[in-house]
């Protein structure tokens, strides 16, 4: 884990990155229909302001809400669950109203087609972050701390 503001700088980055990028192509593939190639390339044009809000907003809030559920005393896998889901919590509605208004073409049923693509992101975004992205993020930095030291 991040030991100084630089490392949780570099780590803040990567672990949005990945998230917000697998959860842009994913809502681009709901709205074509399908998966395809371009996906990938499409995703990179939507990325920054997930990514500034991640950094800037989304980061601080979560870690203040979950310490609220847990204290820097329990062990540091609790920790990291917590804190990671929240983030999951604070960005899924965030990056759903995002993707509603950028793919859906909701028209007068912005609300309704927000709230299902929240609902229908949200197990998506909570597997992928803890299941997948977080250890992927975690391990790699790991190794990277392990090679600079």
């Amino acid at each position: 884990m991040p030991k100084s503001k630089l490392q949780n700088v570099l780590f803040t980055i990567v672990m949005a990155f990945v998230m917000v990028y697998a959860l842009v192509c994913y809502n681009i593939a709901l709205d074509k229909g399908g998966m395809s190639n371009e996906i990938f390339l499409i995703a990179f044009h939507e990325i920054v302001i997930m990514l500034l809000l991640e950094f800037f907003i989304v980061e601080k809030f979560a870690t203040k809400l979950a310490f609220r559920i847990v204290t820097p005393q329990d062990r540091p896998i609790f920790i990291t669950l917590a804190i990671s889901s929240m983030i999951v919590c604070i960005m899924c509605p965030i990056m759903s109203f995002i993707a509603t208004l950028l793919f859906a073409h909701a028209g007068n049923q912005l609300i309704a087609v927000w709230i299902q693509k929240t609902f229908m992101n949200f197990p998506v975004a909570f597997f992928w972050q803890i299941f997948i992205a977080g250890p992927l993020v975690r391990n790699l930095f790991g190794l990277f701390n392990k090679k600079s030291k």
